[in-house]
């Protein structure tokens, strides 16, 4: 390779990863033979092993395999010191293998030699993973092979120098991971903080109820029982005023009341089971003071740059805010609006998504409000919710808390849900204060809730800060900036010289099992 990455001190020298280490592919032994897996003691990981796995060293994954399973596959036996790359799914985790270990094909790890430090490749690979992934094919989705693997240009240093960069980089590290850990712990409890704020509010504690304050000005006030007496009632009397408009503009008057009967009355909740609530509030059924709608799928063949904008799930925001960006915005033609009138989202509407990976991820029931200006369609797996007469801030902060997560976490007895239901959303249990109250709770928790976001913002961008900083210590490193370089160091390309000269005659340090593996199979560099 003529065009290095960067410049480098006269005492290193650029290599390509496969000149001075052996590059090992991995296999997977077949899964429908037990013998493969059951009682095996040797160490295989998978690059799921690997996903939010922070430790430089790793002995094992969650799962063993066999000799049997070893022999009957790709996999490798490779030694302690081993650097571990995944090369798809993602392209990009790193670590070290603290004793001897395989892998399977989402893999190509480095056998280094002696005189390059396992830790010195393990950091220049968390700092270089860019050049690993330029070097990377595919359609589905990127892959690194073997033979791309061995092309990573890898700056090296002498081997004394080397140490130097590692103790260096790893106490830097060591005082960054500090600080973030102490930005995190922030973080977790500005977020306890929030939850106990709208824990407080769902229960009546955040602000005077109405009732004491009506005892003390000598008043009376509307109660919730009333409120939701009197959305029941509006709610049938606009059903009543619907049906007999079609009826009229069919031409068929009604000859009596009997057609009213047909109205069905929204079930009310069962309470004997739930907490006594504030003086002045009721228990109410979403159904019973709130419509939902479902959105409809659009085709993504008509996506385009500009026109009515299309909302996502990846629109709505932990912030309770709908937010546009140019990787989140999809567009489409005028025509789907003229024809989905009624898909078309205002200003200051809720929707809420209904989907999502897990029982337990969050952003199954995210509820969100529109900005002031919005205008856009209603996707699938979304759903627009309408309260009658209720505050739509109060229902945003009362679905933001608790008490609808743990209705979301009832939907399913499994351990996975792909899709809440508008039908069951109809169930969710909700207290209902006096209005009035509704918007001093509205007010408070807005009050502190900002206070929270402006807090977290900042902690997400030093965070940012602390992540750019990391990347350029790693770079500081590998540019031979980052300690000082000692003129009584066996010069890189000695070191590089006794490598290739060791490699002639070494014998193979990679355990081949008994099944003959083509070169390609096997992910081994010559």
């Amino acid at each position: 390779m003529s065009d290095w990455p960067w410049e480098i001190p006269e005492s290193w020298t650029w290599v390509s990863a496969g000149d001075v280490s052996t590059v090992v592919g991995g296999g997977t032994p077949p899964t429908n033979e037990p013998k493969n897996y059951e009682g095996g003691e040797i160490p295989w990981i998978t690059p799921a092993d690997l996903s939010g796995y922070s430790d430089k060293f790793i002995s094992r994954g969650a799962r063993n395999i066999t000799q049997t399973g070893l022999d009957n596959s790709g996999a490798r036996l490779m030694p302690a010191g081993t650097v571990l790359f995944s090369s798809r799914a993602p392209i990009g985790y790193v670590a070290i293998a603290a004793n001897e270990i395989s892998t399977n094909q989402g893999f190509k790890s480095f056998v280094l030699p002696t005189g390059i430090l396992p830790s010195y490749w393990y950091w220049y690979l968390k700092g270089a993973k860019h050049l690993a992934i330029e070097l990377a094919s595919g359609t589905t989705f990127l892959e690194i092979s073997g033979k791309s693997a061995a092309q990573v240009p890898v700056p090296l240093a002498p081997e004394a120098e080397q140490r130097r960069i590692v103790d260096s980089i790893e106490a830097l590290v060591a005082d960054l991971d500090a600080a973030v850990a102490a930005l995190r712990r922030v973080q977790a409890n500005l977020k306890r903080y929030r939850g106990s704020v709208l824990k407080a509010a769902c229960e009546g504690r955040l602000v005077p109820t109405e009732a004491e304050l009506a005892r003390q000005e000598g008043r009376s006030y509307e109660t919730g029982e009333q409120l939701l007496a009197r959305i029941l009632k509006g709610r049938r009397a606009k059903w009543e005023a619907d049906q007999l408009a079609k009826m009229l503009a069919a031409g068929k008057p009604p000859e009596n009341d009997d057609w009213k009967k047909k109205y069905k009355e929204p079930t009310p909740p069962d309470t004997t089971t739930l907490p006594e609530l504030p003086e002045g509030w009721t228990w109410a059924r979403w159904e019973q003071v709130g419509f939902s709608q479902n959105g409809r799928p659009f085709p993504s063949a008509e996506y385009q740059d500009e026109g009515v904008r299309l909302l996502r799930p990846g629109n709505l925001f932990e912030n309770g805010k709908v937010e546009w960006t140019r990787q989140n915005t999809r567009c489409l033609p005028a025509k789907w609006e003229s024809q989905n009138q009624d898909l078309v989202v205002g200003p200051g509407e809720l929707v809420m998504n209904l989907t999502a990976q897990s029982l337990k991820d969050e952003f199954l029931g995210r509820i969100c409000m529109t900005q002031a200006d919005e205008h856009c369609l209603l996707n699938q797996r979304l759903a627009r919710l309408r309260p009658v007469v209720v505050s739509n801030n109060f229902v945003l902060w009362l679905m933001k808390s608790r008490v609808f997560r743990r209705f979301v976490d009832t939907l399913n007895t499994g351990s996975l849900i792909q899709h809440m239901f508008t039908t069951q959303l109809a169930d969710f249990v909700l207290p209902l204060p006096p209005l009035s109250e509704q918007e001093r709770i509205v007010e408070a928790v807005e009050q502190r809730v900002s206070t929270v976001l402006a807090q977290e913002d900042s902690l997400t961008s030093a965070l940012a800060r602390a992540d750019r900083l990391r990347q350029a210590i790693l770079k500081q490193a590998f540019g031979g900036k980052l300690v000082p370089q000692d003129p009584s160091d066996e010069p890189a390309s000695s070191l590089l010289e006794r490598i290739r000269a060791d490699r002639v005659s070494a014998k193979p340090v990679v355990k081949r099992s008994r099944r003959k593996m083509s070169k390609e199979e096997s992910g081994v560099s010559a």
